[in-house]
């Protein structure tokens, strides 16, 4: 099996890695997420996962696409199903279609760890890509090992994101702070 794993992080990564290797595959990582913003955020994720797959040993391919334009005209008529209508088909489709091109008989991601993400949906839209681009989707329920692989990755001090990556998702992280601190602005209009 020649195994493209799309990476969104390295956090991310360690469980992923980790238990595809004890089943004796070593995946190549693939690298490209325009869905990540703002740049420092995208660039601090990239480099932390470049560092970490030289130390474990890993085949990284990184295809840069910061897109945050791109990401926005696309997202912005229906916020809500951003996951699913655009993050997902985008950076699977890519990852497909390179795996088709480049000789790798199966693709899966890491964001199959999180257990943040709608995986349902992740499936689908990979089922979806494996037909049209005619490559093997491996599918792993890696959320069993999402905590174990975040402790791992404190461990090894890899740089922890606080969101999902989007500007959106970002925002949802203050969601409640910033109702309350729409709450106290308005008590002190008075």
């Amino acid at each position: 099996m020649k195994l493209l794993l799309h990476t969104c992080c390295a956090p991310c990564s360690v469980y992923c890695i980790d238990s595809l290797r004890k089943e004796g595959i070593e995946p190549t990582v693939y690298w490209f997420n325009p869905n990540i913003h703002p740049y420092m955020e995208y660039k601090a994720r990239r480099d932390c996962l470049k560092e970490y797959t030289k130390s474990i040993h890993v085949d990284a391919i990184f295809e840069e696409n910061y897109g945050l334009q791109e990401f926005c005209k696309h997202v912005i008529g229906d916020l809500q199903n951003r996951c699913k209508n655009y993050c997902y088909p985008v950076r699977l489709e890519q990852t497909a279609k390179y795996a088709k091109e480049n000789g790798y008989t199966h693709f899966s991601t890491t964001l199959l760890v999180s257990p943040y993400q709608n995986h349902e949906a992740l499936i689908e839209v990979a089922e979806q890509m494996a037909k049209k681009y005619d490559v093997e989707f491996l599918y792993r329920d890696f959320r069993v090992g999402f905590r174990e692989g975040q402790a791992k990755a404190r461990e090894l001090g890899l740089y922890m994101q606080k969101y999902c990556g989007c500007i959106f998702s970002e925002e949802d992280r203050y969601q409640k702070k910033i109702e309350k601190d729409k709450l106290a602005s308005c008590s002190t209009k008075q």
